[in-house]
């Protein structure tokens, strides 16, 4: 990773990477991702937004955990963010499996959400016919079960996501990703998400939802998207050109200027951490001018 983590304590404990002030807005990767997914968010959303984007539990820089993975555990970990921060409801922006994240935790928790951003992502694997689901999990894990390494399937599973004209930092920015997976707790997420076949009824969804999908993505597609906004409302949908299954990577320019402008009318719905370390900073800094 390139930044040196905040960490929430707990079993197990969270690695974020923070910055800017305002109402929180949470950023959770995708199955085969981590944190730094999300760098060329960072300083677009830190003018008017606490950016937090976290390590789900047993990724990148946060510790793993014994014994298997309810889905639901991404949901419990979601609330220890907020809770630790002070935040009453926070704005959640979740791609693929963060995504369905996000979306369960407006479910079992309509309260503690302000909006949704939703970006490339779907509501569970009921989506998906049983020869695709075979095929999404025997492509990661039957590899990693016969003994290989996440490195070892990086490249071909980055390739399967990326747009044809990906450019080769975006591709290699995903395959660095996946090869940092945890390969133990991998295999347990890809267990706990595609045995959780569907999320819920997402129709109940109360929160504001903005779905954002990359023109390209063939693993969710356009269509996808379009099917889960009719049944919240109508969502609006953002379609990015030249961009896959990581639009925010691959055109993160067109996914900052989108997520944003729908974002920003919506910023006073979410609540602004009391315990960030960045206001705590600023506020040590001006007792002691007023000391002086």
């Amino acid at each position: 990773m390139n930044t040196t983590p905040y960490r929430i304590p707990g079993k197990p404990s969270l690695a974020l990477d923070l910055a800017g002030s305002g109402p929180l807005v949470l950023f959770m990767h995708g199955i085969g991702g981590n944190r730094s997914n999300w760098r060329a968010q960072r300083e677009a959303f830190a003018h008017d937004f606490a950016f937090a984007a976290w390590d789900a539990r047993g990724y990148g820089d946060s510790e793993d955990y014994e014994g298997p993975l309810a889905f639901d555990d991404f949901v419990h970990d979601v609330l220890r963010v907020l809770d630790h921060f002070g935040v009453a409801r926070a704005h959640l922006v979740g791609l693929s499996m963060g995504g369905r994240i996000a979306m369960r935790t407006a479910l079992l928790h309509p309260d503690r959400v302000a909006t949704l951003t939703l970006v490339d992502t779907h509501e569970g694997f009921e989506a998906f016919s049983p020869e695709q689901r075979q095929a999404f999990v025997d492509s990661r894990r039957a590899p990693l079960l016969a003994g290989k390494a996440p490195r070892d399937i990086a490249e071909p599973v980055a390739r399967s996501l990326v747009s044809p004209g990906a450019k080769p930092e975006h591709l290699q920015q995903l395959i660095d990703s996946i090869s940092a997976l945890h390969k133990d707790s991998y295999i347990k997420s890809l267990e706990a998400t595609v045995a959780q076949v569907t999320l819920g009824d997402i129709s109940a969804i109360r929160a504001p939802v903005h779905f954002v999908v990359g023109e390209q993505d063939t693993l969710t597609p356009v269509a996808m998207h379009h099917e889960m906004a009719a049944k919240i409302g109508h969502a609006p949908v953002s379609v990015l050109p030249d961009a896959g299954h990581l639009s925010n990577i691959e055109n993160a320019s067109a996914f900052n200027r989108a997520a944003l402008d729908w974002l920003q009318p919506h910023a006073g719905l979410g609540g602004t951490p009391s315990n960030w370390p960045a206001a705590q900073e600023q506020a040590v800094n001006a007792d002691l001018k007023t000391r002086a």
